[in-house]
């Protein structure tokens, strides 16, 4: 099994940490989003009811934590966190969609395109891609150079280089042989892009030196490809918050080389993001705990 180092904390502290800024990122993001005033204000409720859903608030955390190992103490990174958190919402609502993924089920409850329809779903996803750039913008704290280059980075991830090209690659080659290098680059496209995008966000806010942007932006890469292959090792097991077995008859690195292959991919990859942060960060940061908690359902079946 995989061995991540620990910062010198207590698993109870750290879980009761996490548990705090989970809280804390929930609370905020309720403040951010649209109250919604009754039934019929569909939109509010949807933003509401997708990015509001149980979930682990894994990419949020991941950016505070990122951004205090660098020395930022402000409460900057839970805005952009909540930004990010927005942005991951919005696109699951377009990966939902019938001409995207078709899913019935996302983080244990009804889509939002079934629940709501599909003309809210769309607007909805819009309104919190728009609404997620506003928190960004809006950070006062921050220098106006500094928002601008954070606003830039979250558009750069979600535009014709990151997300975007990530879902029409795999709707249109998915389904079609591809070699394992290809599948990688979907993966990043999909996935590593938006880490890519929470570690320079840190890395920004955090007004750290210009050398720990590499080994950050490795970490992202490495990590995204763990990510999308733990997601791609989980899509056939017994799970009721989300749709099983959507990769049917895709290619994907599962049906190159089957669970036992994967995992020590997935192995590999978490390695060399664990040596990535050691080079940015050193030894003594929460991050590595994180990733331990993260993939701690990782096993060769």
């Amino acid at each position: 099994m995989l061995t991540v180092k620990t910062c010198g904390t207590s698993e109870s502290t750290f879980a009761d940490h996490l548990a705090e800024l989970r809280v804390s990122i929930d609370r905020r993001l309720d403040e951010l989003l649209p109250e919604s005033g009754n039934e019929r204000d569909l939109i509010a409720l949807a933003m509401r009811d997708s990015t509001l859903a149980p979930g682990k608030r894994m990419r949020p955390i991941l950016l505070v934590l990122a951004a205090n190992s660098l020395g930022h103490r402000g409460a900057q990174a839970l805005e952009l966190g909540c930004a990010v958190e927005m942005i991951h919402a919005a696109s699951l609502v377009l990966d939902d969609m019938p001409c995207m993924d078709n899913a019935q089920l996302r983080r244990g409850r009804p889509t939002v395109h079934l629940k709501f329809g599909e003309d809210v779903a769309i607007l909805t996803a819009i309104a919190l891609l728009s609404r997620a750039f506003g928190v960004v913008a809006g950070i006062a704290e921050l220098p106006a150079a500094t928002r601008t280059q954070l606003v830039e980075v979250l558009a750069n991830t979600v535009g014709m280089q990151g997300l975007v090209r990530g879902q029409f690659q795999d709707l249109r080659d998915g389904q079609q042989a591809r070699s394992a290098e290809q599948i990688a680059l979907t993966n990043t496209l999909k996935t590593g892009v938006l880490f890519g995008a929470i570690m320079d966000m840190a890395w920004l806010v955090s007004g750290a030196t210009p050398c720990k942007r590499s080994p950050l932006q490795n970490f992202a890469l490495e990590l995204g490809q763990a990510f999308q292959l733990y997601d791609d090792l989980h899509d056939s097991s017994p799970d009721t918050a989300k749709d099983q077995g959507k990769d049917a008859g895709k290619s994907t690195l599962m049906a190159l080389y089957g669970p036992e292959g994967v995992t020590l991919r997935l192995y590999e990859h978490l390695r060399k993001a664990q040596a990535c942060l050691d080079e940015a960060l050193g030894r003594d940061h929460q991050l590595g705990d994180f990733l331990q908690l993260i993939f701690a359902k990782v096993a060769i079946r």
